[in-house]
């Protein structure tokens, strides 16, 4: 036979959470009695079937259609079925068999009233960990309790916990006026995406323990100094994504304020705090006990079910409004895994309400269209994510020759994620929570048996403290990191770079990655 079948879905209307398609196969005759054609589709783990009719015959083809309505999706996977001379067919994009056996049934993807903001496609985007980015404030930082002042820029950094046990507790005071001072030398590297790291008032220099989500933390300015920020980049072309740490707080915040540091009734001492409805907890031997994100003291987990919660953060002049107030563009949601999919679609709603082309970037680290989850395919979730399957391939791939592993990862992403969300994944060199490249690529102090190829083979801190390329190390790691670059430049999503990548920082596993 050599006529192929012809088939087309138009778009005929939208409506709420809805539209209708126009959908119509054409059939060469040469293919014998053709009878109960059908447009299948596979929401999740459901599949659906919706009878095609007979339309009319057409030169040597013959034609069904029929007019569907099918909810708003980032993705459904689609094919055709029908009957041909008695015979059961498929009409599908095509099989990948290895050993004789079909491995994976690919099939073609539809989104139905999902699009992504177009300014964030095939972008390059700036990751900046602001204390250690730039310092533009002149001004002594003054003391807080439970924090370290380096007493200059060039000072070693501290890896581990000071002397009192606390971790992450030394500032350099990088700001964000320093940001502003050094736009210029961003926006020469090509970049139209600034992605904050968190900026709000936090007991740790990383700032993923917030104390207060209303106001800039002191050591990195003012409110108003993130709203010039936005204003100064949106005038170079640039927009502002801001990281947004939902999960859980810090225990010394004004709303579990377990030292007292704030004027606030804290949920810590009193069960009856304005912000006890804002955390999760249990009772043990009759005592409420709050829960903490990993067991860690320090971090007590908010409630995504709480109404309160949600309407502090997602309501009307919620957090979310206020940060839009001041200018940013989208939100990148730490740990958004251990977010409910109802959260995730409510902040949503609070970032469309404010901007119709804010975008919302998620932490999850695994392939999220395999994840029982609506992170993405509900297309009332998240724009993109992070894409970690992505760079441990080619991580391998260039330490190791894993072949067959790029292979799988991108035949993954081109085949089951949305279009939309290609055109966005988050492609970066490096981020706050990994090795930087230069000692990925210089050393041989990972494994190719690693769950993830950036994991040093050995993280006791004293090491970490000592790891230092050498010359030799250092060149060879630079060469295979330009070949890396080079790769993700081509590959569809937004190139992210993270702070001083460009310049040949170094920093093996995730406190000594975070260098000025």
């Amino acid at each position: 036979m050599n006529k192929n079948v012809i088939f087309n879905i138009e778009k005929m209307k939208k409506m709420q959470d809805a539209a209708r398609y126009k959908i119509s196969i054409k059939v060469p005759m040469d293919y014998g009695w053709i009878e109960d054609m059908y447009f299948v589709i596979e929401k999740g783990k459901e599949r659906i079937s919706y009878k095609l009719k007979h339309s009319k015959n057409e030169e040597e083809y013959v034609i069904f259609e029929n007019e569907i309505d099918l909810d708003t999706r980032a993705i459904y996977s689609y094919y055709f079925s029908y009957f041909a001379n008695g015979k059961h067919k498929f009409h599908k994009q095509k099989e990948i068999t290895r050993n004789n056996h079909v491995i994976k049934e690919e099939m073609f993807k539809l989104s139905v009233n999902y699009e992504v903001p177009s300014w964030a496609k095939g972008k390059i985007m700036y990751h900046i960990f602001i204390d250690r980015f730039n310092r533009g404030n002149n001004e002594p930082m003054q003391p807080m309790p439970r924090r370290t002042i380096h007493n200059s820029w060039e000072e070693e950094m501290m890896i581990g916990p000071d002397k009192d046990g606390i971790w992450n507790a030394d500032f350099y005071g990088g700001d964000l006026k320093g940001i502003i001072e050094k736009l210029d030398y961003i926006k020469s590297l090509g970049v139209s995406i600034l992605y904050l790291s968190p900026v709000m008032h936090s007991q740790s220099n990383h700032r993923y323990d917030t104390s207060d989500y209303e106001n800039v933390d002191p050591y990195a300015g003012k409110n108003e100094d993130l709203e010039k920020l936005c204003t100064l980049a949106h005038q170079k072309g640039m927009k502002v994504v801001l990281d947004a740490v939902f999960n859980h707080t810090g225990n010394d915040s004004k709303y579990f304020n377990e030292y007292g540091q704030f004027d606030t009734i804290g949920a810590y001492k009193n069960i009856d705090s304005p912000y006890a409805s804002f955390y999760q907890k249990h009772y043990y031997n009759g005592e409420v006990v709050y829960n903490y994100w990993w067991g860690m003291p320090n971090l007590p987990v908010c409630d995504g079910l709480s109404k309160e919660w949600q309407e502090y953060i997602l309501g009307e002049n919620g957090v979310i409004d206020k940060w839009f107030k001041l200018g940013i563009d989208g939100l990148r949601l730490d740990v958004a895994d251990e977010l409910t999919d109802e959260y995730i679609e409510k902040i949503r709603e609070a970032v469309k309400r404010n901007k119709e082309d804010g975008f919302i970037l998620g932490e999850v680290w695994k392939n999220p269209m395999r994840m029982g989850r609506g992170y993405i395919e509900s297309g009332k979730g998240m724009d993109s994510v992070m894409n970690y399957p992505l760079i441990d391939a080619l991580i391998r791939y260039f330490k190791y020759a894993d072949v067959d592993k790029l292979r799988r990862v991108i035949t993954e992403i081109q085949s089951e994620y949305p279009d939309e969300t290609i055109n966005v994944l988050m492609n970066f060199t490096s981020t706050h929570d990994i090795s930087r490249p230069l000692d990925i690529f210089g050393l041989d102090n990972f494994s190719p048996y690693s769950e993830w190829a950036w994991n040093p083979n050995r993280n006791d801190i004293e090491f970490l403290k000592k790891v230092k390329l050498n010359s030799k190390e250092y060149e060879h790691g630079k060469e295979i990191y330009k070949a890396f670059v080079f790769i993700l430049n081509f590959m569809p999503g937004i190139l992210s770079i993270f702070y001083g990548d460009e310049a040949g920082i170094e920093g093996l596993g995730n406190l000594a990655n975070r260098k000025t």
